[in-house]
């Protein structure tokens, strides 16, 4: 096995044929998984004719390593994955009563992977709630290790809740009904910089034009409020040849033809404005919970859920995921769509460096879906034909060999 080598804090080395691990998922997950593995595979032969290959490591989590283990997230696997420094998973089910509160949430944390990426846009052909689902083509930077899904909480009767309570009655004067219960919302200066840093290389590299930074500052702040100060400061400090803000582009629009715009929004402000001004949006760098929900509104967008590529990226380590649940009343029944698993593969070698077999995944995936080549879930949509999940991923390669050929 070749695997990926650590360089430094930041950087990597990839081989010709680098050991990637693969977590298949529970429910829907092996379906998918197989799908996007064959496209993956199919993709990297087609644009380097063998110069390139991908060695998979499969990783047990979820359900299947309950089975085998008597853990859903054994250390071994967290071992193999941190061997593999890239890593790709299916959808996984959190466990019950078992500590974690999500097995996502964990992996996250445990690699630091601080920044939850979601590219959205529009593939012609795809059945939308709106008017123009062309001008989406957004990506969106959401911190993803603190914010309320650091998971700091108490039960309403607990003895911490109590505590906390007549904590903040006695030195604060901050009175809470007793049958309140208790969670803290933690955002930091270094995990809120480091993020909107992050987004704003990312614009930098693929010739974006602005950066928003979305919070809710105007009640919160001493944590959004301070999110959104941080980010400012960063492009300030960091990238003043690089940026500009809003207010200095109002007073001087051609600096945009060379610099991106740093601009901010409060979040509920976000959602109307990513509906009625969709192409004033390129880049967004948000605080955790605010992420949660606004990359899943801008997917409704352009599709949903099963058609939406994420990845979870640190300063080294990164573990790409179908960013949709497990759906487990279709597993084993070959219909999932397999499309959110296949583009966020197509992102993971856009990450390493493999460029060019990323272009031919997305501009197949692409192509099936202005010929309504697609599974059951956009089948009824389009009242068309449904193919299996792995006809699409079949239909996906025949269209990459003819675009290769």
């Amino acid at each position: 096995m070749a695997f990926i080598e650590i360089e430094s804090e930041t950087g990597i080395k990839v081989p010709d044929s680098p050991t990637i691990g693969y977590i298949e998922g529970d429910g829907i997950g092996p379906d998918i998984s197989r799908v996007a593995i064959k496209v993956l595979n199919s993709a990297v032969e087609m644009a380097y004719h063998g110069n390139k290959s991908v060695e998979w490591k499969k990783v047990i989590a979820g359900d299947e390593a309950y089975e085998k283990t008597g853990k859903h997230l054994p250390q071994e696997s967290l071992d193999m994955l941190k061997k593999c420094v890239i890593s790709i998973k299916g959808p996984l089910t959190t466990p019950i009563g078992e500590g974690f509160r999500s097995l996502n949430v964990t992996l996250r944390q445990y690699f630091d992977l601080y920044a939850n990426v979601r590219p959205v846009r529009y593939f012609p052909g795809v059945p939308s709630p709106v008017k123009n689902p062309e001008l989406v083509n957004m990506v969106i930077f959401r911190e993803n290790t603190e914010d309320l899904y650091a998971g700091i909480e108490w039960r309403y009767n607990s003895d911490e809740a109590k505590m906390i309570r007549w904590y903040l009655n006695e030195k604060f004067q901050v009175k809470i009904p007793d049958d309140a219960g208790i969670g803290i919302k933690p955002i930091s200066k270094f995990k809120s910089t480091r993020l909107v840093r992050k987004a704003i290389q990312y614009a930098i590299q693929n010739h974006r034009k602005s950066v928003t930074l979305v919070h809710k500052g105007n009640i919160m702040k001493y944590t959004e409020g301070a999110f959104k100060e941080w980010g400012y400061e960063v492009a300030r400090e960091e990238f003043k040849d690089y940026t500009v803000t809003e207010e200095e582009y109002s007073n001087s629009p051609g600096t945009s033809s060379w610099k991106i715009v740093i601009k901010d929004r409060i979040t509920d402000n976000m959602f109307q404005q990513v509906l009625t001004r969709t192409q004033d949006y390129d880049i967004i760098a948000t605080t955790n919970l605010n992420g949660d929900y606004l990359s899943d509104a801008i997917a409704a967008q352009v599709g949903g859920l099963g058609i939406a590529p994420g990845g979870n990226i640190g300063d080294v380590y990164a573990i790409f995921e179908a960013v949709h649940g497990t759906a487990p009343k279709y597993a084993g029944m070959d219909i999932a769509n397999p499309t959110s698993l296949i583009l966020s593969g197509a992102m993971m070698l856009r990450h390493i460096g493999w460029v060019e077999a990323s272009d031919i995944i997305e501009e197949a995936v692409g192509e099936c879906y202005r010929e309504q080549k697609v599974t059951q879930d956009m089948a009824r949509v389009m009242n068309v034909k449904a193919l299996k999940c792995s006809e699409f991923g079949d239909e996906v390669v025949k269209r990459m060999r003819k675009s290769s050929s």
